[in-house]
């Protein structure tokens, strides 16, 4: 198998290293310190497994693994950490296993011998309907067979189009498929709804504007450009506006 090790601590890395190695099990295992490199190994070395720690410095292994999962053949992934308080966050991303540190040489054979019975069928069909309790630092989206990490701070708004939702940020705009709602429940504190198709980052509204019809559009304060706003919500945009 192919094998990939993200752990922040040197030490631990080498301690997994070592007891792979003495278990045969890896023709190639590749190291990584952090969940950006996690998603840049996977894509580079398409392993069969990733045996991932959860608390790094910048993004976790939680949201580290929600971005692997939408690979078009995502590995298996085993959940490394010393705080077992992770462990329903962990499985929420359908990790295939969960081992607490200090780990222990038979717990690692064990549930790398189940990961390796995961079908090819069965690894394609894993999604992230389920989100983990910690909320992403990025939105993933698929380019050129690639996934791009766009920083939730860079964004300025999402706008529903058919099933798929466009992500409007600095330097452009890509195409995701979620749903606006789990969107706005997800970062409810940093976008307003504006239209029932439209997200926007309240750090990027300029002004509110009335159209030549009657109706409403928000302005956008870093790009040139407007949003349309529906009626139902123009109360609430008000008081928010107000309040920023």
């Amino acid at each position: 198998m192919k094998i990939l090790i993200i752990d922040d601590e040197p030490l631990a890395r080498q301690r997994l290293r070592q007891i792979i190695g003495e278990l045969g099990l890896a023709e190639l295992i590749v190291e990584g310190s952090n969940g950006e490199q996690a998603l840049q190994l996977c894509q580079q070395h398409q392993p069969e497994i990733v045996l991932l720690d959860i608390r790094m410095p910048g993004m976790d292994g939680i949201e580290a693994a929600q971005h692997i999962m939408k690979l078009e053949a995502p590995p298996a992934i085993i959940f490394t950490t010393a705080y077992d308080q992770y462990a329903l966050s962990a499985f929420d991303t359908h990790a295939v296993d969960y081992l607490l540190k200090p780990i222990r040489k038979e717990r690692l054979a064990e549930a790398l011998e189940s990961a390796q019975h995961l079908t090819k069928a069965q690894m394609q069909n894993i999604n992230v309907e389920g989100q983990a309790s910690a909320r992403r630092k990025n939105i993933s989206a698929r380019l050129g067979g690639e996934l791009r990490l766009i920083n939730i701070s860079d964004i300025r708004y999402f706008l529903a189009e058919q099933k798929y939702v466009t992500v409007r940020y600095g330097e452009g705009s890509v195409l995701i498929e979620e749903s606006l709602r789990s969107l706005e429940a997800e970062f409810d504190d940093l976008f307003l709804r504006i239209h029932r198709n439209a997200l926007v980052a309240k750090k990027s509204i300029g002004a509110l504007e009335k159209d030549k019809s009657g109706g409403h559009k928000i302005r956008l304060s870093d790009i040139d450009e407007t949003l349309e706003v529906s009626r139902r919500h123009l109360p609430n945009i008000r008081k928010v506006m107000k309040a920023l």
